[in-house]
């Protein structure tokens, strides 16, 4: 059954046609993924479906009772409610609930005084099922949005306890975003429309989410320019192209394989075709004056009118550059002692102790708040130490990315004047040329920052950098309001970066793409892992360490959960134990074991035994706050629940490192 239909739909913006004639149908299930470059259409779309623009043409059908939730780039959240009041009212439906039944409870009380002797038993029973079927309708919405789940979604998205009662007013615009997020994924609509829901997010709370939608069994649209979160939520793509709005099933990957074949096969076509027109003019060519051709090179000329016309496919413009060639810096590019970063009394960082050699590509990872963005504004000039000291190396120049720079650009001036102010003595036609490789035009250079998207503004802000990027580059959230095609095209470029690269980002792609050396910052440290993300995560998981961030991100593919597994589900009764592994035959090197099993089967049965163990706890704990009573004690129940919160995340690290470890050993044995 379909929620949405677009019927015919058009719309103009500044004189370019941003959908013509466009039909489409969203339908009960659908986990579909948005992708087209920036400007193509992909967040007009969502906001005509969200009736926050109007179409010049064409109808959008919505079916009636459905609820449509829909997460914009830019939030706007005023205060005046707490963060758990704004989330749990967040669902339609309560308050007319409440108001019915304390109007009906009224009627029932005031009933009892008034009502005549003669009819007092029927009006009685007719009140009193009011109020009765009332206050079932309040248990059943109760049940289905429950404070329990709230702050389950709140714990996911990164909120801590004591920011429940905190007005909502109070937050940062990165964690407003997170209000919203949690509002709708608490709400659960028919449709769930997000535009980039990533942006704002740390690696954990992007972990969280996409586990979170995996188990999401309502319909969503999603733009993303995170390759490895689209993959493992969505099973339809509906592309923007050069040719208009195309759709093909299946995840991202499957959708550039039907691209490429569907390229070759009209390629081929269209070059079938060309050898047919020119075999039949020839022939034209060469009788059409003959009497006795006369007739067959009419009969070919009628064939050479009907052959069709091949449209291959066109390419999207993307960028397309190089970093330029840098002066080499001395062997230690970065040397930081003993920093200390403190904001009154909360010390983010204490005694950093870090080292950077050149040519060194570093991502530093961490929760949101832990310090990572504090210590390249650090590195950057942009803000002071409270102690200690850093010190880049020889012949070193800084270049620096920061999430801001795209959102404080001067907004009259030209994207032009933008980048030619940050030029120094670079020509013109350099100017020129770095704009052209970011999709900047001779028209668009003209155009004033104001009028631009944010993924433009992203751009420009690449461009001020490209211009003169230095031999060491800081960069923060770079891939935040690029596309996805954008995106991968700047990992490449900095692949071929001769600098030395320090970088934060949520985006798993990026990472893997980049980094050989892992940067994590937690409770004020930071700790420094040789090696790239799948190194770090691996060495996590086989040493039985857990650095809050990184064991929660997993390996990259969806989130799994093993056979007979109660992860994410609340159940009051005792949990099967996790399955254990048949016993593997064992792969044979020269003669002898494989001497990687024994540890691995090893782990894997520590963590079956963990897993069970935390399953039954979760069972237990699920029962305690199923008991009414135990909300009377404010403070157990919160303990209860923080315990709940702390052993969900646990128990879901375990469960995807036992997948991780019993996949490794398939493929051993």
């Amino acid at each position: 059954m379909s929620l949405v239909v677009l019927e015919n739909v058009s719309l103009m913006l500044g004189g370019k046609a941003i959908v013509e004639d466009l039909s489409l149908r969203f339908a009960q299930g659908d986990r579909v993924g948005l992708i087209g470059p920036n400007g193509s259409g992909k967040t007009t779309l969502l906001r005509l479906m969200a009736k926050q623009q109007m179409p010049d043409g064409g109808a959008i059908r919505i079916q009636k009772g459905s609820r449509i939730g829909y997460l914009p780039q830019d939030v706007t959240v005023e205060g005046g409610k707490s963060l758990l009041q704004l989330v749990i009212e967040s669902v339609p439906g309560r308050a007319e609930i409440e108001r019915e039944l304390e109007t009906a409870e009224a009627d029932l009380e005031r009933k009892a005084v008034d009502v005549n002797a003669d009819d007092y038993e029927e009006v009685m029973i007719e009140l009193g099922g009011r109020v009765g079927e009332l206050h079932e309708r309040l248990a059943d919405f109760e049940r289905l949005y429950s404070e329990h789940e709230a702050k389950r979604i709140m714990a996911g998205l990164g909120f801590k306890t004591s920011d429940h009662e905190r007005d909502v007013g109070e937050f940062s615009g990165g964690w407003k975003m997170r209000v919203v997020l949690a509002s709708l994924l608490f709400g659960r609509p028919d449709l769930l429309m997000m535009d980039e829901p990533t942006n704002h997010l740390d690696l954990p709370s992007v972990a969280w989410l996409s586990a979170f939608m995996r188990k999401y069994d309502r319909s969503f649209i999603l733009i993303s320019h995170d390759r490895e979160f689209l993959n493992e939520q969505i099973d339809r793509v509906v592309s923007f192209e050069s040719e208009g709005v195309r759709q093909y099933k299946g995840d991202l990957d499957s959708y550039k394989k039907q691209r490429d074949e569907e390229r070759v096969l009209l390629e081929n076509r269209a070059r079938n075709v060309a050898q047919e027109r020119e075999r039949l003019e020839r022939f034209v060519t060469r009788f059409k004056a003959k009497a006795s051709k006369a007739s067959q090179a009419q009969s070919k000329l009628r064939q050479l009118e009907k052959l069709e016309t091949v449209e291959i496919l066109g390419d999207r413009a993307v960028m397309s550059f190089r970093f330029p060639d840098v002066q080499r810096s001395g062997k230690i590019a970065l040397e930081v002692e003993g920093l200390t970063k403190s904001y009154g009394e909360h010390e983010v960082l204490t005694g950093v102790d870090l080292l950077a050699k050149r040519g060194q590509r570093i991502a530093l990872l961490g929760v949101n708040g832990a310090g990572k963005t504090t210590l390249l504004r650090i590195l950057a000039g942009e803000i002071e130490a409270t102690g200690g000291s850093y010190e880049f190396g020889h012949n070193t120049k800084v270049g620096y990315y920061a999430q801001h720079h795209a959102e404080s650009l001067n907004r009259k001036l030209t994207v032009y004047d933008s980048v030619a102010r940050m030029a120094g003595d670079v020509t013109n036609q350099r100017i020129r040329a770095v704009l052209g490789a970011m999709l900047f035009g001779d028209r668009e250079i003209d155009k004033s920052v104001g009028v631009l998207s944010g993924g433009e503004r992203a751009r420009v802000a690449l461009a001020q950098l490209l211009i003169d990027p230095g031999n060491v580059l800081l960069m923060d959230e770079p891939t935040n309001h690029l596309d996805l095609e954008s995106s991968e095209r700047l990992a490449e470029a900095l692949e071929g970066y001769e600098g030395t690269l320090l970088f934060v980002s949520h985006n798993r792609y990026f990472i893997r793409k980049l980094a050989k050396q892992i940067w994590f910052v937690e409770d004020g440290k930071v700790v420094v892992y040789p090696g790239s993300l799948d190194d770090y995560l691996a060495r996590c998981r086989l040493q039985g360490e857990d650095p809050a961030a990184a064991a929660v991100v997993g390996g990259g593919g969806a989130a799994r959960v093993a056979p007979g597994s109660t992860a994410g589900k609340a159940k009051t009764q005792a949990p099967a134990p996790a399955p254990s592994k048949p016993e593997p035959q064992r792969r044979k090197k020269n003669g002898r074991p494989d001497k990687r099993l024994k540890p691995l089967e090893r782990r894997a049965k520590e963590l079956e035994k963990r897993i069970a163990d935390l399953e039954t706890a979760q069972a237990e704990r699920t029962a305690t706050l199923s008991d009414p009573s135990v909300y009377e004690d404010q403070s157990r129940s919160q303990e209860v629940q923080a315990e709940y919160q702390r052993a969900q995340v646990e128990l879901e690290v375990a469960m995807e490192t036992w997948t991780e470890v019993t996949e490794e050993l398939e493929a051993l044995t």
